[in-house]
């Protein structure tokens, strides 16, 4: 257990505060001394406030004084992504475009769940505007960057809130994922991150981008995130698509190990280029699940159309969101979301069901996938961090963010827990990233295979 209470876990911090071996005031003021030290090379929060965070803490530590904490996460330091709507915090979404003279005066599902249980909330994280793209950067707060390598991006569009949970700037930040936006960056900087089953977590308002996007849990250790989800998880009657709630204790069953179950490995997922560092760290990695008892073995998912179906549902989401702006609001925002909205604003009705139908079928390939395998290894990412500041690596300046990304966004589509594992560090010591697919709804079975890897692999954090 680290002597730093900025780089504890969540679960350790609950611990110490249990046996009252540290106070939720002591976490919080350590965690936004990380903050001062490192947001400005980072800049992982748009927004911080302290005075709040200090007062929450305080409440939280006499409840523990008197042995009676508030919910599951009282006391625990955590974010919340500025793309979700926070009692008394402007949510400007990365957006020159929006006013912040309002209101503020609700809270999304998951800051609910969150204050419910007692967590510390430290600020609001970057994004790229309205989280369109794989890197975080926007024309409001500028460009986010690697704690492993400042030159480099942390990924998107969550990339604020995996630069603070590695830098221990708080132990739990909610992201958000509509085609990855929290395995790439979780995979860019060296955490983890799920993207749990669509509407596994309820969402209000929900996403301009349509039934792509969830919501899910980034954190430092597997067992934080299956303790965040159970937070999360719980009912809001706003999301109209929401799971119906189970009451299901995620931490339950957590180091049931993956012996005998039978994992198919894709290392191209039907051809995408792989960096060869990339390639053989990941190939490792799935490797290691054999050793831990698991039948593993070779297998591609037949998932065609998947590109196209996938930039279609997003293109025409940004059209969505961005319908309702005038001209000169447009001309203050990020040109390269105008751009794919006004690509999007071209579809065809029967352009956007055609994609539709793909994606229906994406959805039956995986299912029936799934009746032969319990879960799916591949990569998280193809390539490791590049230069912060682009929408793309150097060397594919015509392509879009999508393009470097084909192994996030097909369970989007399908609508599957997905989360990213850290499997090893490059030459370079940029991290790589293995992803775990489970079958529909089944998070509690990603959560159990990540952290048997993890406790054979144990996570390590950027050398500050």
């Amino acid at each position: 257990m680290t002597g730093d209470p900025a780089l504890l876990t969540a679960t350790e911090l609950l611990t110490r505060f249990r046996d009252g071996s540290l106070s939720p005031v002591e976490a919080a003021q350590a965690a936004l001394a990380r903050i001062e030290s490192h947001n400005d090379a980072l800049n992982a929060f748009c927004l911080v406030d302290a005075e709040q965070a200090l007062e929450e803490a305080r409440r939280s530590e006499e409840r523990w004084r008197i042995k009676a904490p508030k919910g599951r996460l009282d006391g625990v330091t955590a974010s919340i992504k500025d793309l979700l709507l926070t009692r008394g915090w402007p949510t400007l979404r990365g957006s020159k475009a929006l006013d912040p003279d309002q209101p503020w005066d609700e809270d999304a599902p998951a800051v609910a769940r969150l204050r419910e249980h007692g967590a510390v909330l430290l600020g609001k994280t970057t994004t790229p505007e309205f989280g369109w793209k794989g890197v975080t950067d926007s024309p409001l707060t500028g460009v986010t960057r690697n704690p492993w390598d400042p030159s480099r991006t942390p990924g998107g569009s969550s990339g604020g809130a995996a630069a603070a949970v590695a830098t221990g700037m708080g132990a739990l930040a909610i992201g958000t994922d509509g085609g990855g936006s929290i395995r790439i960056p979780a995979g860019f900087t060296g955490i983890f991150g799920l993207k749990p089953s669509f509407g596994r977590v309820p969402a209000y308002p929900l996403s301009p981008f349509g039934t792509v996007s969830h919501l899910g849990p980034m954190t430092r250790s597997v067992a934080d995130a299956a303790l965040m989800l159970t937070v999360l998880a719980e009912p809001d009657p706003r999301d109209w698509y929401a799971l119906p709630a189970e009451g299901t204790d995620y931490t339950n069953g957590l180091e049931g190990g993956v012996e005998g179950l039978k994992i198919a490995f894709s290392p191209t997922l039907g051809g995408h280029r792989v960096d060869p560092e990339i390639a053989a760290l990941v190939a490792a990695a799935a490797k290691r699940f054999a050793e831990l008892g698991a039948v593993v073995e070779e297998a591609e998912p037949d998932l065609p159309g998947c590109a196209e179906a996938f930039r279609i549902h997003w293109y025409a989401g940004a059209a969505n969101l961005l319908g309702g702006f005038s001209a000169a609001q447009k001309a203050r925002m990020d040109p390269s979301l105008v751009e794919i909205a006004a690509e999007g604003a071209g579809y065809s009705l029967l352009d956007y069901l055609a994609a539709v139908k793909a994606r229906e079928a994406i959805g039956v390939a995986m299912n029936r996938f799934h009746e032969r395998y319990d879960l799916l290894l591949t990569p998280s990412l193809p390539i490791p961090a590049f230069a912060a500041g682009l929408e793309q690596p150097p060397e594919d300046e015509e392509g879009r963010w999508v393009d470097w990304t084909p192994f996030t966004y097909p369970f989007n589509l399908s609508r599957q827990p997905a989360a990213s594992v850290p499997c090893g560090l490059t030459a370079a010591g940029l991290p790589a990233g293995l992803q775990i697919v489970g079958p529909l709804y089944a998070d509690a079975l990603v959560l159990r295979a990540a952290r048997a890897y993890e406790s054979a692999a144990p996570f390590v954090l950027p050398p500050l």
